[in-house]
């Protein structure tokens, strides 16, 4: 099993950003996924889960409406579009299956004028 995640970055307050998660060895399209995040000195949060199948989203209230999970089964990758940023999104943002302890190295999200 392999999660790698990409696409983080320094960007401003109110920018946006687009992280993607490549995953291999399993069959990705069976599994729901969900996009976490860990800020320094905290624990590690859910930020956002979709179902497979069927592509029923959720997220957690402090970015509704901001951030958009989607998946690509063709391309075992799972996406998360991350739109008027602020500060307290910094962390390290990670996928997983949800339940799974086996974690990627993250992607770095750094919001800060």
């Amino acid at each position: 099993v392999r999660l790698v995640e990409s696409g983080g970055g320094l960007v401003q307050p109110g920018g946006s950003l687009r992280l993607s998660c490549a995953a291999s060895g399993f069959t990705f399209s069976i599994y729901n996924m969900g996009w976490y995040r860990q800020a320094p000195g905290k624990e590690r949060e859910w930020v956002a889960f979709i179902i497979s199948p069927g592509g029923t989203t959720n997220y957690k209230d402090s970015v509704k409406g901001r951030f958009t999970i989607s998946r690509d089964n063709a391309k075992n990758t799972v996406y998360l579009q991350m739109n008027s940023l602020k500060p307290e999104d910094t962390a390290v943002y990670y996928c997983n299956v949800p339940g799974w302890t086996r974690w990627g190295q993250g992607t770095q999200v750094t919001v800060s004028s």
